[in-house]
């Protein structure tokens, strides 16, 4: 199965909060991109827009080269990717790129929900788009920690 990209667009839904164990089954693809879209909207005015042209991919798994380039073994591992080049660093002078994106790992989102067991699944999904958001606008993962206190 391909994975799930888009251009964001408006739309609301409401929060998942399922408890992991309800029988229920998980939400799929669809589910994941509507709440990156509503948290794209929702970010501040000023980086609503440069946001708005990145792209939004929902995969099940990570590909291996994702895995590769980051030393991780463990797909499972990978919630969020950022692929593009952060705003701090973009130029004139850069050669051809497909563009940025921002992939969110469906099983991955999922493994994490069910074993921390004390968050809404629309929460984690939320936080793993603005961390990767974050990369976007030249964040790194030591400056995301110091201001998000997410996983202490």
């Amino acid at each position: 199965m391909r994975p799930l990209c888009f251009h964001p667009e408006r739309g609301h839904i409401g929060r998942m909060t399922l408890p992991p164990d309800s029988g229920r089954a998980a939400p799929g693809s669809a589910h994941f991109e509507a709440v990156m879209r509503r948290v794209v909207e929702g970010f501040p005015e000023r980086i609503r827009e440069p946001a708005r042209l990145v792209r939004l991919c929902v995969a099940e798994l990570p590909e291996p080269w994702m895995l590769d380039d980051l030393g991780i073994d463990d797909p499972l591992e990978l919630t969020g990717l950022y692929d593009g080049i952060p705003l701090t660093e973009k130029s004139v002078w850069d050669g051809p790129h497909p563009g940025d994106a921002v992939w969110l790992f469906r099983k991955p989102i999922l493994a994490e929900w069910r074993d921390r067991g004390d968050v809404a699944l629309d929460d984690l999904i939320a936080h793993v788009t603005v961390h990767e958001f974050a990369h976007h606008f030249g964040w790194s993962d030591e400056d995301i920690a110091t201001i998000d206190r997410w996983w202490e």
